[in-house]
């Protein structure tokens, strides 16, 4: 195979369904997308596609060279990722990666870190998706839960984080507090609207009480914290915070399971370069206060 621009624009073609779509994504002209396919499927003596009205579904043949197409982009998006993460200062990118409501405690140091070092750029990304670090998708993960297990991946415990369980003085004074497991089936809580939230502290929840009485359900952690702050239920807070709030109230003993484990994960390829070791030292540094801070959903 000699012409990866004819590979690369089938695999769009059939990633994305439309020759519209791909000759956006590709930035040509349709006409290109259209001559590049049926060029390569002159060459393999195979059809690749099946044209109807609402686009391009791949054949079997298709299907096969959707996932060479894949593995190749994965490749080129790897190296890209690897070059820019090398270099012998703190410039170019630093791609970043937490759960979203790690967000108020990574962006302060974040903005720190980029002032000491103005060349660089942070690229701060927040899903519950688990990036690739094997394909560059970033340079540093910080991640919640059971140690990662990725090959060729270094992990680094950061810090344990304590959650409690709290509701409002409205609430409590409203509903009063569980006194037993039994009693949890009588109150309202708040929680995730992802029923399969990865957090410890949600997935003992779901063992204890039914679905309907998670009665106000979010998937953005403020909106969540805002909710048990104003009476709609008990819910999952950080410890060191809600505890120094007056109109909070903690209402369960807080359970060791419940408490979450911080992990910051690096490439061994990416590890011991020179923006990553800097960014390394430099949130470990500030993560020490953070051990009774917010926990991660």
């Amino acid at each position: 195979m000699n012409n990866w621009d004819e590979v690369r624009t089938a695999f769009q073609v059939a990633r994305l369904g439309t020759v519209s779509g791909a000759a956006e994504v590709l930035g040509v002209h349709h006409a290109t997308v259209i001559r590049h396919i049926d060029a390569l499927e002159a060459r393999l003596g195979v059809k690749l596609f099946q044209r109807h009205a609402r686009g391009y579904t791949p054949t079997e043949a298709g299907e096969d060279m959707m996932r060479v197409g894949q593995a190749t982009d994965d490749q080129f998006s790897q190296l890209e990722g690897r070059i820019k993460g090398r270099g012998a200062d703190v410039s170019g990118e630093l791609v970043i990666t937490s759960l979203a409501n790690m967000s108020h405690l990574l962006t302060p140091v974040l903005i720190e870190f980029q002032a000491r070092h103005p060349d660089l750029i942070i690229r701060y990304l927040t899903d519950d998706r688990v990036f690739r670090l094997e394909y560059g998708e970033a340079h540093v993960a910080i991640r919640a839960g059971a140690a990662p297990q990725e090959p060729d991946n270094v992990v680094q415990h950061l810090v344990t984080m304590e959650t409690g369980l709290f509701a409002s003085t409205d609430y409590v004074e409203r509903r009063g507090v569980p006194d037993s497991l039994q009693s949890f089936d009588q109150h309202h809580f708040v929680g995730p609207d992802n029923e399969n939230s990865r957090a410890p502290f949600f997935r003992w929840l779901a063992g204890v009480v039914p679905r309907e009485n998670i009665t106000f359900r979010a998937t953005d952690t403020v909106a969540l914290e805002l909710a048990v702050r104003e009476g709609a239920g008990i819910g999952f807070l950080s410890r060191r915070i809600a505890q120094a709030a007056p109109d909070l109230q903690e209402v369960w003993p807080p359970q060791d399971e419940w408490h979450g484990n911080v992990w910051l994960v690096t490439h061994v390829d990416l590890h011991r370069t020179v923006k990553v070791q800097a960014f390394l030292s430099f949130l470990k540094e500030r993560a020490q206060g953070w051990s009774a801070e917010e926990a991660l959903s």
